[in-house]
This record gives C-alpha cells, sequence and structure tokens, in this order.
C-alpha cells in the first residue's frame, strides 16, 4: 500500500502524471492546435460585430455565422495555430513579469504618480520584445531584422525616452485621471482631480 502511494507520489512529481497524460491526450486529438485558436477567434470576432453594431438588423444568427466562417477559415492553415504556439507561451511570461514589477514597485514605492509611466515603460517593453521573437521564432524577415537591429532602435528609444522625461519635467501638470484604469494606478484620485 505504502509502496503504490509512494509510487503514484513520484510519478506525478517526477513527470506530470496524470495531469500531464490528460494534457498530451489534447494535444494529440487537436483541443490546442484547432479548438482553443477556433473559439478564441469566434469569440473575438462575434464580440467585436456585437459591440460594433456593424450588422444591425432583426436577423441575430448574421453575426454569430460571420464569426464561425471567420474562425473556421483562419484556422484552415497552419499559420495561426503556430502563432497561437509560439506567442501565448511569451505572453505567459511577460505577464508574469509586469505581475512582478507591480509587487516590486508597490512594495518600495506605493502610490506615486511615477509608477504609471513605469508600468507603461514596462509593458510597452514586453510587448515589444514578445511580437519581435514571435516573428523571428515563426521565420518572418521582419523578426530577423528586429533580432538583428534591436540596439539602435533601442538606443533611438531611450534617447527619445530622454527627451519626453526633459519635456514632460519642465512643465507641470495633473495627471490624467479620466479612465477608471488611471484613476486605479493614481490611488483613488477622483475625476477631475
Amino acid at each position: 500500500m505504502i509502496r503504490s502511494m509512494i509510487l503514484a507520489w513520484y510519478g506525478s512529481y517526477s513527470g506530470g502524471g496524470q495531469i500531464e497524460d490528460v494534457m498530451n491526450q489534447w494535444q494529440n486529438v487537436g483541443i490546442f492546435s484547432i479548438l482553443l485558436p477556433f473559439l478564441l477567434i469566434f469569440a473575438l470576432v462575434f464580440g467585436i460585430l456585437e459591440k460594433t453594431g456593424l450588422f444591425e438588423n432583426k436577423n441575430k444568427a448574421l453575426n454569430p455565422i460571420i464569426g464561425f466562417v471567420v474562425a473556421l477559415m483562419a484556422i484552415q492553415f497552419e499559420i495561426v495555430p503556430q502563432f497561437f504556439s509560439v506567442i501565448f507561451p511569451k505572453l505567459g511570461v511577460g505577464l508574469a513579469i509586469v505581475l512582478v514589477a507591480i509587487i516590486l514597485l508597490g512594495i518600495l514605492s506605493p502610490n506615486q504618480s511615477w509608477m504609471t509611466y513605469t508600468f507603461f515603460a514596462i509593458g510597452a517593453i514586453i510587448l515589444i520584445v514578445t511580437l519581435v521573437q514571435t516573428a523571428g521564432d515563426l521565420g518572418w524577415s521582419t523578426g530577423y531584422w528586429w533580432q538583428d537591429n534591436w540596439p539602435t532602435v533601442a538606443g533611438a528609444i531611450f534617447i527619445l525616452a530622454i527627451i519626453g522625461i526633459i519635456i514632460a519635467s519642465s512643465r507641470e501638470s495633473t495627471p490624467d485621471v479620466s479612465s477608471p484604469l488611471m484613476r486605479a494606478l493614481h490611488g483613488g484620485l477622483p475625476h477631475g482631480k
């Protein structure tokens, strides 16, 4: 009895056990490469059509049909599943970095106005790195260009950021807290103050 419990624990510890087996089975039947990309594209297209009201008519079946057709056509070739399989793991790493930055900046200096710009800069850097690495991993020529020339681009952005900081620090203004996100980042300032 104890031996079987130890073997079951070791099997789940060393290789993932049954959860890994289930994930491998899902991968083999196409859940990750076909079904999930299809559902994501369908949901995005359907949501955009519903929100924009592009086809406002009495026929409510038009938006789901368009979403279904676009999603089905998108997964017809392998580029969409390949793109999703490359970008979403990188997105997960980027979100983990942003979470760590939020925790550290929140501990070190809570309720500072410069934190908004710091979060924006971190997010922008992560977005650019994720997109460039994804393009390079998929073999797109722009990905290689960015990988070869990123120091020049980073230097130009750094110089522009320094100039922007100098210009922004020379004038005094109140932070724009018109959106709920900006109000939350600025410590819950009421709208208009």
